[in-house]
């Protein structure tokens, strides 16, 4: 039986990720003009898959089997940490800071600048870490549930 609350979060979640989706697309406009243009096309490719996970996350709520307390929580975790990475990203992107990312070129900015790359990207792994966990757990009572019926 589907929840209404989670019908809603499902349709906020599809909406959500195609704005992140948009997002991402201005980013790739955008690309050649940043002090960082390899982060920016990560920030690009972040808008573009974080808008894509958020769209399909949302198609399969409705068959996630969790508490009302875990769907909720997991909701909020993952519209933040979908959010926090194109932000932390796009900042490094603008900057050209971002030492945690040296891969992309992020160079050691100011201390201001690299703790809020740096709270970003811890913050948005543990949020992602932890819903990722959640649905896999709410999929797989679904799966279960799914065969007791059969």
């Amino acid at each position: 039986m589907k929840n209404l609350n989670q019908s809603k979060q499902a349709e906020k979640l599809i909406f959500w990720g195609l704005i992140l989706f948009l997002f991402g697309l201005v980013v790739g406009l955008v690309v050649h003009n940043m002090a960082n243009p390899r982060m920016a096309l990560s920030a690009h490719l972040e808008g573009i898959m974080n808008g894509m996970f958020l769209v399909l996350l949302g198609l399969i709520w409705d068959r996630l089997i969790l508490s009302q307390k875990l769907l909720k929580i997991s909701f909020y975790l993952v519209i933040y940490g979908t959010f926090a990475n194109i932000l932390a990203v796009l900042t490094a992107a603008i900057t050209g800071f971002g030492k945690m990312m040296p891969i992309a070129g992020g160079q050691e900015g100011s201390a201001s600048i690299e703790g809020l790359i740096t709270f970003l990207l811890i913050s948005l792994s543990l949020c992602m870490l932890a819903v990722c966990t959640i649905v896999i757990i709410g999929f797989y009572k679904h799966m279960n549930h799914s065969d007791n019926i059969d």
